[in-house]
């Protein structure tokens, strides 16, 4: 890839909308045409008597969620209006195909073995999905990346650190597709809090083309309240806006993150344990006479190469233990992707791990 030509030189945000989504006039709901206070709402044909639960939620939430954003600002330094929030990180996923990609047309690049859902969402907005495998290592491939771009490619994915590997993409590495790339880099970091490296959120600045994920469902124990951030541009957040449905993010969700925002010290006390827990289970399950290898891992989970994956499955569904067999995607053949639990489940793995020895 050819270093020298500045970012900031040929990037053109407006080149990559679609002209739909350019021209688009989003809907407008009742609650973002009203500004200031009030204390009679009958704006928005909802039930005035309440809802039939201990906590009314007769009102539409608010569709921008001010409060929310606000709050995460706090917590990751940046400004609420680069911060959009869906319903998971899939549904910001979403939006980045319908927003940038024409449908046979435009393509997408992805970095496998890595997260499904790009590709999935990428077959149901009937966008090319063109692929450059990692490298033995699990890092990219930068010339084979370099091969699959072309003049119609609007998103390269990485997610770092990956799923289902554990690793982290180096950063020398992303910073060259960054520099190099005029569509938009989206970097998927769902499992970031795990890991020993810096998020790419401070780059905002730097890379105009930047898109990053993060998740309230992983560190932060919320994967039920189903909220995804994206961290870009005023620009590709106001895109987001556009496009996504007026009110993504429900009121209960919203009134509940905020709640568990204000309880930072408890999340960063787990991810202490979590990481420490990967580590003790890592050495455990290199003991193992039927385990070839346990592969390095900066998330809450350990990617595991076994002699028969599909016998070891077997045999913790028996236990009641659910892990993911992996073993038949390319580059992981063998392996079980195992999450980090509590010490006391990760225990009882490993004894019932043992029974197989």
């Amino acid at each position: 890839m050819n270093m020298a030509k500045k970012l900031k030189d040929f990037f053109d945000l407006n080149r990559l909308v679609r002209e739909n989504i350019r021209q688009l006039v989003p809907y407008s709901s009742a609650r973002d045409e009203f500004t200031g206070s009030a204390r009679i709402f009958l704006d928005a044909n909802e039930n005035a008597f309440g809802s039939p639960l201990p906590q009314p939620y007769n009102r539409y939430p608010d569709p921008l969620q001010v409060r929310l954003k606000e709050a995460l600002s706090r917590i990751k330094s940046v400004p609420p209006s680069r911060i959009f929030l869906g319903n998971g990180s899939d549904e910001a996923i979403d939006l980045l195909f319908r927003a940038f990609c024409s449908p046979g047309i435009d393509n997408v690049i992805t970095l496998p073995p890595t997260y499904g859902m790009y590709e999935v969402s990428a077959r149901i907005n009937d966008v090319e999905v063109r692929k450059a495998p990692l490298l033995p290592g699990f890092q990219p491939d930068l010339d084979a990346i370099a091969r699959e771009i072309d003049e119609n490619t609007k998103l390269i994915f990485i997610c770092s650190p990956n799923n289902p590997t554990g690793n982290s993409i180096g950063r020398e590495a992303i910073e060259t597709i960054l520099s190099n790339f005029n569509g938009l880099v989206v970097i998927d970091e769902a499992y970031i809090n795990y890991s020993r490296y810096r998020s790419f959120i401070q780059e905002l600045d730097e890379y105009p083309n930047l898109v990053v994920l993060q998740t309230l469902s992983k560190a932060w124990g919320l994967a039920g309240l189903r909220i995804g951030m994206a961290f870009a541009s005023e620009a590709i957040v106001h895109i987001f806006n556009k496009v996504k449905p007026p009110y993504n993010l429900n009121e209960a969700s919203q009134q509940l993150a905020l709640t568990a925002l204000d309880n930072l010290e408890k999340v960063n006390d787990w991810i202490k344990q979590t990481t420490a827990e990967r580590g003790q289970l890592e050495k455990a399950l290199q003991d193992l006479p039927f385990v070839q290898k346990v592969f390095p891992s900066d998330a809450n989970f350990l990617l595991v190469k076994t002699l028969d994956p599909k016998a070891v499955y077997r045999h913790l569904v028996k236990e009641g233990i659910v892990v993911r067999d992996r073993s038949r995607v390319k580059l992981c053949e063998g392996c079980l992707r195992i999450t980090v639990g509590t010490p006391e489940e990760n225990a009882e793995l490993r004894d019932s791990l043992k029974k197989m020895a």
